[in-house]
């Protein structure tokens, strides 16, 4: 596929997606689903050992072990038919771009995590995080799924695969997508977030990749010669 047609895919899927979460916010369906694990008591699973330990702090290791494998993967040679060291490079900085860019814009968020509210044992009302600069009466910071970052980050390596191996692009794209979910649901289960903060972490992560292909193919573009 030329660099055009990608681009229309890339922006077919983040405009669609798009309105699919706009639709999930305007239902209203982040609370509901939040009551399937919560309780007045709290979270049962807040503390399970699959949750915080495993699936938690174990998928963070496993995204750091796997930024290294593709840092040190940047500094081999090139595999014959493969993507060059440059846009080995260009790629693992976006990953980083992805894995910084979530985490600061929970900076802004004064929406607070589930286990927060009142509903289910803390202080916290449900304010929508649409509601931009609202408090909710609870620390903030939780919006969007910054654990799920560790996963969706690595949306970049579809992009650097898929105009050289499509099997290895798709690949990527399965495991990145079924590890987010992953860890999405293990952090609804210990009340840290809704499913709507994991959802718009994969799309922020998507689009900025999708940009990023974009910007990249125009800078090619401007410097390949006459």
């Amino acid at each position: 596929m030329t660099a055009a047609s990608w681009g229309r895919r890339d922006a077919a899927v983040s405009g669609g997606s798009f309105a699919l979460l706009a639709a999930w916010d305007a239902g209203a369906l982040d609370l509901p689903t939040a009551r399937l694990f919560g309780t007045a008591q709290g979270f049962a699973a807040r503390d399970a050992w699959w949750t915080s330990w495993l699936i938690h702090d174990g998928g963070r290791a496993v995204a750091w072990v796997l930024l290294a494998a593709l840092l040190l993967a940047c500094l081999r040679a090139p595999q014959p038919g493969g993507p060059g060291r440059a846009q080995r490079w260009q790629w693992w900085g976006v990953t980083v771009l992805c894995l910084l860019a979530v985490p600061t814009l929970k900076l802004f968020s004064k929406t607070s995590c589930p286990w927060d509210l009142a509903e289910f044992g803390g202080a916290a009302q449900y304010v929508s995080h649409w509601r931009l600069g609202v408090g909710d009466g609870g620390g903030g910071r939780c919006f969007p799924s910054g654990h799920a970052v560790a996963a969706f980050a690595f949306l970049s390596q579809y992009f650097l695969w898929r105009d050289h191996a499509r099997g290895r692009a798709r690949a990527w794209l399965g495991l990145v997508l079924a590890l987010g979910a992953v860890f999405g649901l293990a952090q609804l289960a210990r009340g840290a977030h809704y499913p709507s903060h994991t959802l718009w972490s994969a799309w922020l992560c998507w689009t900025l990749c999708a940009a990023m292909s974009l910007a990249l193919a125009q800078r090619a573009r401007r410097l390949k010669p006459f």
